[in-house]
């Protein structure tokens, strides 16, 4: 892809530089969303201070660091480490019927922390909720499937929490809210982006059936306290 995009190459650090300036916590060469947003931050270069990471351990247990593998200070160590592909979607999707599709409000919010934990576990806080929209699919009143908005930076919205239940699989839910979530990003004048593991190949063929495009591989990776 070309290099028009280039804004995305650390899209943690800008996001929190940008438009998300207010939900960070900023330290000499690494930035952090506030653990109530989000247990993820990202350093700006290589050779980076630590002090600020150590604070943020006192924190929180586990947080992720994205994009560059960060220097720690004594007592972290890396826990893991999850390869992920970004992809960007620069063309308007065919929007299927919104017809069952409805933005969430406070009053699912333990519905969907509920189903985000169940499915991915570790990256959504009590006011992810606030960072934009989610939209949800409801069966008998019970919420089956959910996706929304994340990180968001001048001309980019990432497309986060793309989840269903493991009992209402293969029955098109994630594909009818990502095209809807698209189109809410696209109509605000935005570029939808994403996050998605690398080797996570159902997921992957479905953004690219829906017109996204990989752009760069990267790295979110978890640091812990040392045993």
């Amino acid at each position: 892809m070309s290099d028009q995009h280039q804004q995305l190459d650390h899209a943690v650090w800008t996001a929190l530089s940008e438009s998300h300036r207010d939900f960070a916590l900023a330290y000499e060469g690494v930035k952090f969303y506030h653990p109530k947003y989000g247990p993820f931050g990202a350093v700006r270069q290589p050779d980076h201070p630590t002090d600020g990471i150590r604070a943020y351990a006192e924190l929180l247990e586990t947080f992720y660091l994205v994009g560059i593998r960060p220097r720690l200070p004594e007592g972290l160590t890396i826990k893991a480490e999850l390869p992920c592909r970004q992809m960007v979607l620069e063309t308007a999707v065919d929007l299927e019927s919104r017809e069952g599709i409805v933005q969430l409000t406070e009053a699912e919010l333990p519905q969907l922390i509920d189903l985000i934990d169940l499915v991915q576990p570790g990256f959504f806080r009590s006011r992810t909720f606030d960072m934009g929209p989610y939209f949800g699919v409801f069966q008998d009143g019970r919420l089956v499937a959910a996706t929304g908005e994340r990180m968001r930076m001048q001309g980019y919205t990432e497309v986060s929490a793309v989840v269903t239940h493991p009992e209402h699989t293969r029955r098109g839910y994630a594909r009818k809210l990502i095209a809807h979530t698209v189109a809410d990003i696209l109509a605000d004048g935005q570029i939808p982006f994403l996050h998605v593991a690398s080797d996570n190949a159902i997921a992957i063929r479905l953004y690219e059936k829906l017109g996204f495009r990989s752009r760069l591989e990267t790295t979110f990776w978890q640091v812990g306290r040392s045993e």
